[in-house]
């Protein structure tokens, strides 16, 4: 995928080795007396290395590189401890990088890595969640909603439940190798189906994880099938469900799935429904 990656200049590194230290995430090594990338998939493309630099040997540039893993550069960083790993994540901050943020503070969770994230310092002023870590804007960072579950209310009746998997839902905000997308079945739902057809959470929605976009409404279509492939490739998704209303313009959502499956180097199932503006299924095929 394409997206923006450091380089080095050969003949203007001296070997000095401060951007390999300032290289949290242990993307750089010296390598025969010059500083080299190892693996394009720790390099978070932030480019922290670049000022420690003496002789300005580093730049960023846009091009096709190994898409960045949260999760696998926090498990590396684990066993360099508590400094570093804060570091890390101040510096993510401070570039505004929450769903990297979310992953690696989930990571940690998880695996019961506890971390004081108390009295850190950083540009801006974060306050810390109820689950012990600290987020940027609530509306675009990451939440796993899989392992709720449904309560009965007081006077004995069931509400409608959410099927709801993740948070948030846009494509364009979406990271396209959070954990709910790991080995899931995923729905891309055009923005009005919801509205259109009564029962879309039990009908479409349970056991999915969502992405939603409108093909007419948003722009630059392409990140969407850079974010598909990455789904598919990276997070090894199951399968795509399509869901796209009857008037044409939502056409282009199925296209920028095909245009993802096609570029993508595994092959999932594919399947498309589409729906009438009063919430009835037209059509419903594997595609």
């Amino acid at each position: 995928m394409k997206r923006t990656i450091i380089k080095i200049d050969e003949e203007l590194c001296n070997g000095c080795g401060l951007c390999v230290k300032g290289c949290h995430e242990g993307a750089l090594q010296l390598i025969d007396g010059k500083a080299r990338m190892i693996s394009e998939l720790y390099c978070d493309g932030l480019g922290a290395c670049i000022g420690d630099c003496p002789e300005g040997a580093i730049e960023l540039e846009e091009r096709e590189a190994e898409a960045y893993d949260e999760i696998k550069t926090i498990a590396r960083m684990v066993e360099k401890g508590e400094a570093t790993i804060k570091a890390h994540l101040m510096h993510l901050k401070d570039h505004k990088q929450d769903e990297f943020v979310a992953q690696a503070i989930a990571y940690l969770n998880k695996n019961n890595i506890n971390i004081n994230l108390n009295n850190m310092t950083t540009t801006e002023k974060h306050e810390e969640s109820a689950h012990g870590s600290f987020c940027g804007c609530p509306g675009s960072s990451e939440k796993d909603f899989r392992a709720v579950k449904t309560e009965e209310t007081s006077n004995g009746d069931f509400s409608a439940p959410s099927e709801l998997a993740q948070w948030p839902v846009q494509l364009h905000l979406v990271n396209p190798q959070a954990s709910y997308f790991i080995g899931a079945d995923v729905l891309m739902a055009a923005d009005c189906a919801a509205f259109a057809v009564g029962d879309f959470h039990n009908k479409f929605m349970k056991g999915k994880s969502i992405a939603i976009a409108c093909p007419k409404l948003d722009s630059n279509m392409e990140i969407y099938v850079e974010k598909l492939t990455a789904m598919i490739d990276l997070a090894k998704i199951n399968t795509l469900h399509v869901v796209i209303m009857e008037v044409p313009c939502c056409g282009g959502l199925l296209q920028i799935a095909k245009k993802a499956s096609a570029n993508a180097t595994r092959k999932i199932p594919l399947k498309l429904t589409i729906i009438g503006l009063q919430g009835e299924t037209i059509q419903e095929d594997w595609v």
